[in-house]
């Protein structure tokens, strides 16, 4: 069967949006569990690349001012070098959310497992 250019396109562009939501819901999580020590921007941006998890910076330091309003996260400026460094970490509350959020990572990293291999195991149907 022929599949037109057309049609790939818009395949493409949907998976594109999909993959862009999946993302999106996992930055944080990714984030979050990151920030058990001191982290500035640029070296989360690193060590989670190194990890596979890529994020721009322009998404992750609104996201880190957004968690820091929310309560999760407390900062501190660090102007011992030449060039002054804001680092991020979990407080309290951070630990807490974090870790009631990776229970239900697992719990839907599971649940998710099941329901993609039942579709291989029945034939895609």
């Amino acid at each position: 069967m022929f599949l037109g250019v057309e049609f790939m396109d818009q395949v493409e562009e949907h998976i594109d949006k999909l993959n862009q939501e999946l993302k999106r819901g996992t930055i944080t999580l990714g984030v979050l569990s990151q920030l058990h020590e001191r982290q500035y921007g640029y070296s989360l941006v690193t060590i989670l690349q190194n990890k596979g998890l890529y994020v721009e910076p322009g998404t992750l330091y609104p996201l880190l001012r957004r968690l820091e309003k929310q309560g999760l996260l407390d900062s501190e400026w660090d102007t011992s070098e030449s060039r002054p460094r804001k680092y991020y970490y979990l407080n309290n509350t951070g630990k807490l959310v974090l870790n009631s959020l990776q229970n239900e990572w697992v719990q839907l990293v599971t649940s998710m497992k099941d329901l993609l291999e039942g579709d291989i195991q029945d034939g895609n149907d």
